[in-house]
């Protein structure tokens, strides 16, 4: 379970700065507390329970197993971004967004592979045999995708949710996740359209104080999903291994007590039916001895 959000904190890391009254977005009012020096406030009461229900959401998609893309490409956020990503173990992107990351990501896939058919060339030693010039254009394909899409290399299928600092400048990004249904989680400002978000955490997505005290919630939230799905994983392996060590005593406990009781052999089942036979014999033998002693003394 997510910690409790502090709105003091909240406060102090200037979350609750909105953009200049002219540039809002009429969606956002609900969010808005009030407007100061051609400023919009933000209300950190709602931003808390938001940022707490967002929180909750990501825990159980982590404890899950699924993953979760981590997106921001602007300067303040970059760093931030990536630090609390890699500490979660989540996928991010702080480069440029390729465009179809997501609606066409088998050819994303096939530009990750690249990275790691140029790897394997390099220990193999194929690489030496190439010209210079050749391992010049091959060194600077490798950089180009680790610089855009290493960061995504663990990343075998689409996420299950992304997680975005900026909505309106990473639009591409959200417009994709919508055509595949996948889920928005976002720092959204007042210039921004909170009906394209599924989770929307009203915020200063400015300010790098503000962005690192929203992320490391997140990833917070994240982690702790994680070692749940560890604990869980850890003690059905201790139940299944109790079970493997009682299956062994359970049957020889079963064996000692079929030896105990005597169940009757084959060969004695077999004895008994054989002289409940003969006796029958006999029987059928006397009556037709008698019939016939009956039947000379009437003739007489």
């Amino acid at each position: 379970m997510a910690n409790k959000v502090e709105v003091k904190e909240l406060l102090d890391a200037g979350v609750h700065f909105g953009h200049l009254t002219r540039r809002w977005n009429p969606n956002m009012a609900p969010y808005i507390y009030m407007e100061r020096n051609g400023i919009h406030i933000i209300n950190l009461y709602k931003s808390a329970a938001k940022m707490q229900e967002a929180g909750e959401a990501l825990n159980k998609i982590a404890a899950s197993g699924r993953k979760i893309l981590f997106v921001a490409t602007k300067k303040q956020a970059k760093e931030i971004v990536a630090e609390q990503a890699k500490r979660a173990n989540m996928p991010y992107i702080t480069e440029r967004w390729p465009g179809g990351m997501l609606t066409n990501f088998i050819t994303i896939r096939k530009a990750v592979k690249k990275m790691s058919s140029i790897d394997r060339m390099k220990k193999d030693g194929t690489f030496n045999t190439l010209s210079k010039k050749e391992r010049l254009q091959v060194d600077r394909l490798r950089a180009k995708l680790e610089k855009n899409l290493g960061s995504i290399s663990d990343m075998s299928r689409l996420p299950s949710a992304l997680f975005v600092v900026d909505i309106t400048r990473e639009h591409i990004a959200a417009k994709e996740a919508q055509k595949l249904n996948i889920p928005i989680f976002a720092m959204v400002d007042t210039n921004s359209d909170p009906r394209e978000v599924e989770y929307v955490i009203p915020s200063n997505d400015d300010a790098s104080k503000s962005i690192d005290k929203v992320v490391s919630y997140m990833a917070e939230s994240i982690i702790e999903g994680l070692s749940e799905r560890k604990s869980t994983k850890d003690a059905k392996d201790e139940g299944s291994d109790e079970k493997a060590t009682k299956a062994p005593k359970a049957k020889k406990a079963k064996a000692e007590t079929d030896a105990d009781v005597e169940v009757p052999s084959k060969d004695a089942e077999d004895k008994k039916a054989m002289k409940e036979a003969k006796k029958d014999v006999k029987l059928e033998s006397k009556k037709e001895t008698l019939a016939k002693a009956d039947a000379s003394g009437e003739e007489e």
